[in-house]
């Protein structure tokens, strides 16, 4: 009689301890949080109302704490849901679980931001970035670290000029178009309030935001403490609460890189 014998990837134990031991190798890398801490004097995007909180019960008086509070949904680090922009198009719950755990790649380009404050990154220099790093895959996390998350914190994340004019650095709409269209990476994130960089919104808006959320990604914003993770090697967790129909949310992403040390 012919006995068959399962392969590692049908056998269902095989397929358990894989698991369990996955999980033992990302706690044994360097784990990096990527989400600044959420207050009410944290910077915020335009006329974004402050953070309220208002304490409800205390330990004290009522044997347990509970604060209520009132923000709006893009504040802090935060996913920015395709209908944020696009009427009709996915909210918060509708973004996949398998959308928030990604392979991560970061696109340093702190000197470029240092020697010009408003540089936008374009296809070419991705190009660049790839030539060193190697082709970035499908269904990944791309970032762009500037150093900015630096100015959340005492800092002026819009830097704006004598006159009020901002002076921020973005993502060019063809460096998008490359990753989402050529390249077939999953999401984006950056360090900035917005994505498009102030020289872009003032030549059109908020087009490159537009074009990430249109064409059915989403985003991370505000991210923290890129510049603590290596180009690549490294994946991305995005944690998200299950609101209904909401165009976006605070999030707490974190990083699992090697561990050099």
């Amino acid at each position: 009689m012919h006995t068959t014998t399962a392969s590692p990837s049908e056998d269902p134990a095989m397929t358990r301890n894989a698991i369990v031991d996955a999980l033992g190798v990302l706690k044994a890398g360097r784990i990096v949080d990527l989400t600044h801490l959420v207050h009410p004097g944290i910077q915020r995007f335009g006329p974004f109302p402050a953070m309220r909180i208002e304490t409800r019960y205390t330990v004290a008086e009522s044997g347990f704490h509970v604060e209520q509070v009132s923000f709006v949904t893009h504040y802090g680090t935060h996913v920015d849901a395709p209908e944020h922009f696009v009427e009709g198009r996915r909210t918060l719950e509708r973004i996949e679980l398998e959308e928030l755990m990604l392979p991560l790649f970061v696109l340093y380009f702190e000197d470029k931001v240092a020697a010009d404050p408003e540089f936008i990154v374009h296809v070419d220099d991705i190009k660049r970035w790839e030539a060193e790093h190697g082709e970035i895959p499908a269904d990944s996390f791309v970032a762009f670290s500037s150093d900015w998350y630096h100015r959340m914190e005492g800092g002026d994340m819009n830097n704006f000029d004598a006159d009020g004019v901002a002076h921020c650095p973005g993502l060019g709409l063809d460096a998008l178009k490359y990753l989402f269209e050529e390249r077939g990476v999953t999401a984006v994130g950056h360090e900035t309030l917005d994505t498009d960089g102030s020289a872009g919104v003032r030549a059109r808006g908020l087009d490159c935001e537009k074009y990430v959320l249109e064409s059915d990604h989403y985003q991370v914003e505000v991210m923290a403490n890129l510049d603590k993770l290596p180009s690549t090697g490294g994946v991305i967790f995005v944690g998200l609460p299950k609101f209904d129909k909401f165009p976006g949310f605070p999030a707490c992403a974190w990083a699992v890189v090697p561990n050099e040390d």
